[in-house]
């Protein structure tokens, strides 16, 4: 039931992103700078308000169970997604988008209450095959979404959007079960002022929730953009916002294949192995997409993306879990979440700035080279993640 309430959450979440740029456009008079760091600008609103609230969610959820937060985030999420589509400038979609940030977190909390109630020596195919719920919904999003963006309107989209999320509260709230057992904090003297303390690896923790905010920078400095680019490559003739649609969607065509397999390789020789894997694949795919000359091109290497990131985010997520306390799921799912967060904010400021300085390829260059230095660091910072079974004893 949680994978199906993911596919919907996360088919909801991607109708709007590959002409979400172009609405921007629609709302003023700008120029092709001014719409691209706009873009950034509305993208990181979301972001930066979720990487606030998601420890304190975080922590209420490990009180108070994760079910509840699967409500809160689908009933929030819902009506502010369908208030974007009464818009009528840049500065209210900001707004909007940062009431959506206090509401984040529905796939986050799946995967907490998921990873709270599975073996740990099977968390990688269980978190893996969970993914592939929101990666199948996003896949069909952007498809859906540039459809109806072309057959009716971009805001007749937003209205439908908030509907599919008010449909999963409905099914969060009357078919996901919880086995929770709250645990009792400690007293104010056992308490350690030191919120890694109770991790075995807190070097490993912190690299990992670094990781993961180098790498949805890398991608989400993408997705202001991809639009645009593609509108160019296409020179401005065409079904835009399908293709944009069907190239936004490719990644996760190969991320549905990939990732299942990547887990369970993870859980018999190791997820850091899977890991590094993940970095190289990525760098690789990333560089030649500053280069493109055509659609095909693009989304050939857009295809080969999913393979990466089946690769890093599960895997990420599946050393979290086996090295964090049961009773702690849902506090270093919320700090992921958080660095997640910081990474949408940051890759999506940046990346709009470095498009409107530049130019698009740009962004795709750095990217590739971000991926490599993250893979530095996490070879020399945590040696250990190179042995066969990164994991708690």
């Amino acid at each position: 039931m949680l994978w199906f309430c993911t596919f919907v959450a996360g088919m909801a979440f991607s109708e709007i992103m590959p002409f979400l740029s172009l609405y921007i456009s629609s709302l003023g008079d700008y120029t092709k700078a001014q719409v691209t760091m706009y873009s950034g600008l509305v993208y990181a609103a979301d972001f930066f308000v979720s990487a606030i609230a998601s420890p304190l969610w975080g922590i209420l959820a490990d009180r108070k169970g994760r079910k509840i937060m699967l409500l809160r985030s689908s009933l929030g999420m819902g009506i502010s997604l369908a208030l974007m589509g009464f818009a009528t400038s840049v500065w209210q979609m900001v707004a909007l988008r940062a009431l959506q940030g206090v509401f984040a977190g529905y796939i986050s909390n799946a995967q907490a209450l998921v990873a709270s109630q599975t073996p740990r020596k099977h968390s990688g195919a269980a978190l893996s095959t969970l993914m592939t719920g929101p990666t199948s919904g996003m896949l069909l999003g952007p498809v859906v979404g540039g459809v109806l963006a072309q057959v009716f309107t971009i805001r007749l989209t937003f209205f439908i959007t908030g509907f599919l999320l008010l449909i999963t509260f409905f099914m969060s709230w009357g078919m996901v079960q919880e086995k929770f057992k709250p645990v009792a904090p400690k007293p104010k003297g056992e308490r350690s002022l030191n919120p890694l303390a109770a991790f075995p690896k807190p070097k490993l923790i912190l690299v990992l929730l670094s990781s993961t905010l180098i790498v949805q920078f890398g991608n989400i400095s993408i997705s202001p953009i991809i639009s645009l680019y593609v509108k160019e490559l296409m020179h401005n003739v065409g079904p835009i916002t399908v293709v944009a649609g069907i190239i936004a969607a490719l990644p996760g065509i190969s991320n549905i294949i990939a990732s299942p397999r990547l887990g369970r390789y993870g859980d018999q020789h190791g997820s850091g192995r899977v890991l590094l894997f993940g970095y190289i694949f990525a760098t690789l795919m990333y560089l030649p997409q500053g280069f493109v000359t055509s659609v095909w091109m693009l989304g050939l290497l857009r295809f080969m993306i999913g393979i990466s990131d089946g690769a890093l985010y599960p895997e990420i997520q599946t050393l979290l879990t086996k090295n964090t306390p049961v009773e702690l799921t849902s506090t270093v799912f919320s700090w992921n979440q958080s660095f997640q967060a910081v990474g949408n904010m940051l890759g999506s400021l940046i990346g709009g700035w470095i498009a409107g300085v530049f130019n698009y390829n740009a962004v795709f260059i750095s990217t590739a080279a971000l991926m490599l230095i993250n893979l530095a660091l996490v070879w020399w910072l945590v040696p250990e993640i190179r042995q066969r079974h990164t994991q708690a004893a």
